[in-house]
């Protein structure tokens, strides 16, 4: 089986790393770097894996996962692009996967040999608890071989979906910010249900409880509606399937609606639209290009 590298031990390197092997991967077939002694020490006790300097890590990786902070991605992709280059001309392709926030694969593709497949990876963070989604965008240079391979190894923290490049800002501002706006909602649901006489341990159970069905309702509903598509061979069109789950647990003039025309009259609609659109803005502002 091909070896993989990830390059930092960060939160999301462990993430990778925790979910590769509750995939099935074998820890030799597994290496990993981290600059910190501490925390190398200990995800080599942890997780029994390799643990050493990105460059030896890369040497005999096919798939090169690179997750660091965008700060330390020159550093670490001119070392990694030295020993790219110092391979032997029968030595496997090696393929790059980043997980940094907001740096192209224009960025690695100049910086690494002369057509490189680079793969941008956006996971976000309930993949560190196996629950996230990730993003997929390649570069130039990617087979769809080796697309659907790099989507097996984030499987293993969760979904998987390819967009071009140029949607990854959108991206971000939905699944990579979502979690906080969600955290958010959840909070204000626990403080408005201990105004309403619950106690905040009753109030935050049901408020994450309600939450994990719900979502749990919508995937189910979702792959359902793709099954049927699939099935009749027509595409899905619009889907509508938040609008009409909504429509089902509202009665009219029921308690639902009338919460709900509050929230609409507060402007929810609206206030998700800017944070969305604010955060898109802001991950366009902290891009790294080759440029």
């Amino acid at each position: 089986m091909a070896r993989i590298a990830i390059i930092g031990g960060g939160s999301m390197g462990e993430a990778l790393l925790a979910g590769l092997l509750r995939a099935g991967r074998q820890v030799k077939d597994l290496v990993v770097s981290e600059r910190m002694p501490e925390r190398a020490k200990y995800l080599a006790e942890k997780y029994s894996v390799l643990v050493t300097s990105a460059t030896e890590a890369a040497e005999h990786a096919k798939y090169v996962i690179v997750a660091v902070k965008p700060a330390d991605v020159e550093a670490v992709v001119s070392d990694l692009a030295e020993t790219a280059a110092q391979a032997d001309a029968n030595s496997v392709e090696q393929v790059f996967v980043s997980v940094a926030a907001g740096v192209t694969t224009a960025f690695f593709e100049s910086k690494l040999p002369a057509g490189s497949p680079v793969v941008r990876a956006m996971p976000n963070a309930p993949a560190l608890v196996g629950a996230g989604v990730s993003a997929l965008a390649t570069g130039r240079f990617v087979s769809p071989e080796q697309l659907r391979e790099v989507g097996t190894l984030f499987e293993c923290v969760g979904g998987t979906l390819t967009v071009t490049e140029a949607q990854l800002d959108a991206v971000t501002a939905v699944s990579g910010s979502g979690p906080a706006y969600f955290f958010l909602m959840v909070e204000a649901l626990v403080d408005a249900a201990v105004d309403a006489g619950l106690s905040r341990a009753v109030a935050t159970d049901l408020a994450a409880q309600t939450m994990a069905g719900s979502a749990a309702m919508l995937l189910e509903s979702l792959d359902e509606t793709r099954r049927s598509a699939a099935d009749s061979g027509v595409g899905a069109g619009v889907d509508t399937t938040p609008a009409q789950l909504r429509a089902t647990v509202t009665s009219p003039g029921g308690t639902t609606a009338a919460g709900l025309r509050r929230l609409e009259q507060g402007g929810l609609r609206a206030a998700v639209a800017e944070a969305v659109a604010a955060a898109k803005t802001r991950s366009e502002q902290l891009g790294i290009t080759s440029e």
